[in-house]
């Protein structure tokens, strides 16, 4: 049987060498172009020394995985938080295959040059940054310019000290609620593998109770109409599946994987909830069933107010249906960051006895005569307030922040320490410029001994004081910042005043191995910790 010989019909005779020619002279062209692509990124970045990936690691593909030793992914600074600034506080990340250039900053001073916002500034946050946040459109944390402004002028008036009152009644309800139940009462011990189970379910309640008014049973998980899932795992799967769900094609999303189909279930049914709640709030509103001029705390929810007060503005600043349901998953969502902290904050007490001690005894000095704290208590608490702002400090949940530059612009850069003055820094239009939270918060330029978790180094430091930057910094500085912080308060100073916290060491495990293994950082929509394994053991 006669065969073809395929390389006759590719490279006939006498051809072979030409096609040969033109491979190489088309690979040549290819690897000349991307080298002087490379070049041209490098000068876009100052020529900053730093790292040379193949790929931008916020970005598809570099983003779909962690970081390696061949790899820098999305969590490069935090895997190389105490090696990545070593030549300075602004290294340049230039890919040599796909990618734009970018720098890395872990320096204040340049932060509030890009980050601070305001009609003047040089420098905007892309939409394609926050891509993960809106699955259901714009919203306060993804906006920018002045549609920014007009969702902070409706947001901002619900924030105020009834919803802080608010916040801690209803966590010291809930609280008392968790103690209730089987696992809690009347148990000397309470051994938990991941504390996060406990602080997850806290913080979605207390934020859809003050914030939405809806109620949850902590034995019994609130569920959708259809019961195709409980919205805490709901928004458990939202948050762990957020890079699939932005960047995969939509023929991906129709295979048939269990994982596929559960990021399109949980998407699919929270957004019907969104819609239905702001349906029927507003229906509520309309005819008087809600009153929000009274002094009921438990009717002036965040959700309500916010929702009161774009009828009051009659058009000028209200948001429209599709962008208050995205407010009301923002809101819904924030419980993540509070979560994560507090799992952090409990891990950390459970290593550090003496910290734990020294919260504990300004616990019982404050209630020793009373049986309850209230929300005056909170600026007495000041020990306690210092825990969760260390582990704020050392996991800071918004871990980067992305600017652009809208024109050429020039920049001041801090010399090193121990040296005065700044140096400029062109930068092109169209440039970012990438906030390392993590590296400012672990920058030895601020913090002594950033490795160390020290809640001294809050004590006496003011609780709105910005030298608390892991909130973020400026007009844009997080609008939940209290929110969480009382929540936090009264839940340790109710759960340390009755409970000691203990780690689940290993067989033959140190604390300080303990804290090695368990207590570093996971990534997904925000940066938090791993699963902590704690034991509460009742104080006397």
């Amino acid at each position: 049987m006669a065969t073809t010989d395929f390389s006759s019909v590719l490279f006939p005779p006498g051809g072979q060498s030409k096609w040969s020619a033109v491979l190489w002279a088309v690979l040549s062209l290819f690897v000349i172009s991307r080298v002087l692509r490379f070049r041209h990124k490098l000068q876009a970045a100052n020529n900053l020394p730093g790292y040379r990936p193949m790929f931008y690691p916020l970005g598809p593909p570099g983003a779909f995985f962690n970081s390696t030793r061949w790899h820098n992914g999305v969590d490069m600074h935090w895997a190389r938080r105490f090696q990545m600034y070593r030549s300075g506080e602004n290294v340049s990340i230039v890919p040599w295959l796909a990618g734009p250039s970018a720098i890395y900053t872990s320096n204040l001073d340049v932060t509030r040059q890009v980050a601070s916002g305001g009609h003047k500034s040089d420098f905007i946050k892309p939409e394609a940054s926050s891509q993960i946040l809106l699955g259901w459109g714009m919203n306060l944390v993804a906006a920018d310019g002045e549609v920014w402004r007009r969702h902070r002028r409706i947001m901002g008036p619900a924030f105020n000290n009834d919803l802080y009152k608010l916040v801690w009644n209803k966590t010291r309800k809930i609280y008392y609620e968790m103690l209730a139940t089987d696992q809690w009462a009347n148990r000397h011990e309470v051994s938990v593998p991941s504390v996060q189970k406990i602080t997850f379910k806290l913080a979605l309640f207390v934020i859809a109770t003050c914030g939405f008014g809806i109620s949850f049973d902590w034995e019994e998980p609130l569920r959708f109409e259809n019961r195709a899932m409980p919205i805490q795992q709901a928004f458990r799967i939202m948050s762990d599946t957020g890079t699939f769900a932005i960047f995969a094609p939509k023929w991906v999303k129709r295979l048939p994987f269990k994982y596929i189909r559960d990021s399109n279930t949980a998407h699919e049914q929270l957004g019907k909830f969104m819609r239905d709640e702001v349906i029927r709030r507003r229906a509520q509103i309309a005819s008087g069933e809600i009153d929000l001029d009274g002094d009921n705390l438990e009717t002036r929810t965040i959700f309500n107010l916010i929702m009161k007060a774009g009828e009051d503005e009659e058009g000028k600043y209200s948001l429209d249906d599709e962008e208050i349901g995205n407010v009301f998953v923002m809101l819904f969502a924030g419980h993540e960051t509070t979560a994560h902290t507090l799992a952090a904050a409990l891990g950390f007490l459970a290593v550090y006895d003496d910290i734990q001690d020294e919260v504990y005894d300004q616990i019982k000095s404050l209630l020793s005569d009373q049986t309850e704290p209230t929300f005056e208590d909170y600026t007495k608490l000041d020990k306690v307030l210092a825990v969760f702002y260390e582990a704020t400090r050392m996991f800071p949940p918004g871990h980067v922040l992305i600017r652009e530059a809208t024109k050429d612009t020039v920049i001041q850069v801090p010399r090193p320490v121990g040296e005065e003055g700044t140096i400029s820094m062109p930068i092109p239009k169209g440039f970012q410029i990438i906030v390392d939270m993590v590296g400012v918060q672990y920058n030895p330029r601020y913090f002594e001994e950033p490795e160390k978790f020290k809640p001294s180094r809050w004590h006496g430091v003011s609780n709105e004081s910005e030298a608390f930057t892991a909130f973020s910094i400026g007009p844009r500085a997080c609008l939940g910042r209290k929110v969480a912080t009382t929540e936090a308060v009264c839940f340790l100073t109710l759960l340390l005043r009755d409970w000691a916290v203990k780690p689940i060491l290993r067989e033959g495990e140190t604390k300080q191995a303990w804290r090695d293994r368990v207590l570093d950082g996971a990534m997904v929509i925000t940066l938090g910790v791993k699963d902590v394994p704690v034991t509460f053991v009742r104080r006397h």
